[in-house]
């Protein structure tokens, strides 16, 4: 028995000592399965943590073309950008990656355009696009054809142990935004100090600061953004307005925003009056500026002067024009012209029977003699429709219309007398498939009666319902109701039955200028913008009805004497020439339309990103990616 006990103890031994070893085994597989998993963890968040900085630097890449790129749409417009991308044959963005020159910590990253090619970014023109703009821009709207880029940058750390790469992709728009989109655009102060009552129901932009205060109601029912502030300043002669006496209701959310970028416009916006301006001698019509001047833009291109040592009567020409290929009309290289040495009356019936050189009279706020260059509209409609040379060059059954018809006096004048363009007889104007009609001059301007009100179905003049887009370009705008006389300049205004207006309405949109304020007082006072459409007549009792866009891009140049208040006659008159209307200025909701932007109206150049994204590495799409 002793000897059995004996001979059973090592095999228990064994057993335990077999046992201790599979679970010393299965420990070591426990232990080497976390240090795998640890190991697998830690590669995992080398990796996300390897992407994240990829994704950075790629999404560095992206925005730096993009600043690049924004820079030079709003410094040379669509063109400018086209140049540098990759669908034009020398572009220079693809090239435009973070370096070590900007910062050291980008010489550890490779960057590629996803396409194999190392120091790159992918640029490239995917689409166009036309209507209405994100959230930020709720009603505007930019033309069809604005471009939109796709930017793509792919990067990885240089001495990576994982290969991981991160990816960016992001959208641009490059938003060409007509101007007559908002209600009221200023290209600097913009005041509504001592306004009469109004409602903009438009938004409002000011490339400068905004004034208001009033005894009047000021509504705006739109966004309201100025590159300044929104005061209520001393002005007028009147205030300061604390915040509790504006006296200004903002009914939409913000109620308005400060301090926002400025709108470029695609012209130079320093100088914004040159597009208004006769080219110069040796500018041509395909140069970046010239291409921008209305002259050149321009179907028809009237032109009055005067040589007193030969003739009494002014020279007139009267050139036609298309546009070639796609450049402007003033690219013409065989335009056909009307030229009359000695434009008499007589001449000018048989030959230009719309236009009459010899109407004179007196404004009253310039202290000044009119000499007109006078348009008889319905008359022109009448003319460009039969006359056998502008059918030759501008044949209306072929679809090619006058658009834009530009008209300069620049007759010879002494210091009292000031060459003008007048607008008569414009209830209709002329009929071209609703592509527009615009008048521009770099005159002041009268519109004399009632400007596009009629319809081929009737008239319709106090609505937003008419036939033509239709804009008026101008040094100044002066409105001149149906009842005006040229003999009234000349009498002396004595608030009361004299100058007697009538009800009126323009529909069309108003660029033109303005004398700025010179200080605080009534005498050196802008005028406001509800009095940026200068009057010379007893309005009071009478409606002046403006379907429009108020376009201030530039300081007036010829019309220049200071805005004089007539304090409404009471108690004593401060060189009267006026007594107001009741205004009815209201932004015509047609130009919310993209299809009816008058001719000519300058864009303003947005930039706006959209459709971020990360696409899979080393692949392109351009498919856009939307929001």
């Amino acid at each position: 028995m002793k000897i059995n006990r004996l001979a059973s103890t090592p095999r228990r031994r064994g057993f335990a000592l077999l046992l201790v070893l599979i679970l010393l085994g299965v420990s070591l597989a426990i232990v080497a399965s976390d240090l795998y998993r640890t190991q697998s963890v830690a590669i995992v968040n080398q990796r996300n943590n390897e992407f994240a900085v990829d994704c950075n630097a790629a999404e560095a890449a992206v925005e730096k073309v993009f600043a690049r790129m924004a820079w030079d749409f709003q410094s040379y417009n669509v063109s400018g950008v086209y140049n540098n991308a990759a669908n034009a044959p020398n572009g220079t963005y693809q090239t435009n990656i973070p370096t070590a020159t900007d910062d050291p910590y980008w010489s550890q990253f490779t960057f590629s355009d996803a396409n194999g090619n190392n120091g790159r970014t992918y640029v490239y023109q995917v689409g166009t696009y036309g209507g209405p703009l994100p959230s930020a821009y709720t009603g505007l709207y930019c033309t069809s054809n604005s471009p939109i880029y796709a930017i793509v940058s792919n990067a990885q750390l240089t001495n990576s142990n994982t290969g991981v790469i991160g990816t960016a992709q992001e959208n641009v728009l490059l938003a060409l935004v007509p101007l007559n989109t908002w209600a009221i655009f200023y290209n600097g102060l913009l005041e509504f100090s001592t306004c009469a009552p109004m409602t903009v129901n438009g938004r409002v932009q000011a490339n400068g600061p905004i004034y208001v205060g009033s005894g009047s109601a000021l509504i705006f029912n739109s966004g309201v953004s100025t590159t300044s502030t929104l005061s209520a300043p001393q002005n007028d002669g009147n205030g300061p307005w604390t915040s509790s006496t504006w006296n200004v209701s903002f009914n939409s959310v913000p109620s308005y925003t400060t301090n926002v970028a400025s709108v470029t416009v695609s012209l130079n916006m320093t100088n914004s009056h040159f597009m208004i301006d006769i080219p110069p001698a040796g500018e041509t019509a395909s140069s970046t500026t010239g291409q921008q001047r209305l002259y050149n833009e321009a179907q028809m291109v009237l032109i009055v002067t005067n040589d007193p040592g030969t003739n009494v009567n002014p020279i007139v020409m009267l050139k036609m024009q298309t546009s070639i290929n796609g450049a402007v009309p003033g690219n013409d290289p065989a335009p056909s012209v009307i030229y009359i040495t000695n434009a008499s009356p007589i001449s000018l019936s048989t030959n230009l029977p719309f236009l009459s050189l010899t109407n004179k009279t007196f404004d009253q706020r310039e202290y000044k003699t009119n000499l007109f260059t006078q348009i008889n509209v319905g008359a022109l409609s009448s003319w460009i429709q039969t006359n056998g040379t502008v059918q030759g060059k501008l044949p209306t059954s072929s679809g090619v219309y006058p658009t834009i018809f530009y008209v300069a006096d620049v007759r010879n004048h002494t210091a009292n007398q000031m060459p003008s363009v007048r607008l008569q007889n414009g209830a209709q104007l002329p009929a071209n498939n609703n592509m527009g009609f615009t008048v521009a001059t770099p005159n002041p301007l009268y519109v004399w009666g009632n400007y596009n009100i009629t319809t081929s179905a009737g008239s319709a003049p106090t609505t937003n319902t008419y036939e033509v887009p239709a804009a008026l370009f101008s040094d100044s705008l002066t409105v001149l109701s149906p009842n005006w006389a040229d003999t009234d300049g000349l009498t002396a205004y004595d608030g009361g039955s004299t100058f007697t207006a009538a009800d009126m309405t323009i529909n069309a949109a108003i660029i033109t200028g303005t004398v700025p304020s010179i200080d605080t007082t009534s005498t050196g006072f802008s005028g406001g913008v509800h009095n940026l459409p200068r009057l010379l007549e007893n309005w009071g009792g009478y409606n002046l009805y403006l379907n429009t866009s108020i376009l201030r891009l530039y300081d007036s140049q010829m019309a220049t004497n200071q805005f004089r208040n007539p304090r409404g006659f009471s108690p004593t008159p401060v060189n009267p020439y006026y007594n107001p209307p009741t205004r009815h200025y209201t932004f015509d909701q047609n130009f919310l339309d993209p299809t009816k932007v008058p001719p000519g109206i300058p864009v303003a150049l947005v930039p706006i990103r959209f459709g971020w994204g990360v696409p899979p590495p080393n692949s392109i799409t351009n498919t856009i990616i939307h929001n």
